[in-house]
């Protein structure tokens, strides 16, 4: 599914034009965003969880060149999904 096929799906379920689906959609993306960034982690009951976790430092190796690489630490995001989740698709 692509966003704005959400966009379209959110609006035909809440009752919303397309423009409100997408601004609310937007909002719940940079409210995602904001809270990673702030506390680490998202926690959406029933749905699944959002962390941010900080993976370290390492050396990789170029595939064309077979050299090694210094990879610099950075932030990955993970995402773990709740039981109600995991039912809805099983």
């Amino acid at each position: 599914m692509t966003k704005q096929e959400l966009v379209e799906f959110v609006a035909k379920e809440a009752n919303l034009t397309k423009a409100d689906a997408l601004r609310a959609l937007d909002a719940v993306l940079a409210g995602v965003t904001k809270g990673l960034k702030k506390e680490g982690k998202v926690a959406l009951v029933g749905f699944g969880t959002f962390a941010a976790k900080k993976r370290a430092a390492r050396e990789g190796i170029n595939p064309l060149t077979k050299q090694k690489i210094k990879i610099p630490a950075k932030m990955a995001v993970s995402f773990k999904a709740g039981s109600k989740l995991k039912e809805a698709v099983n």
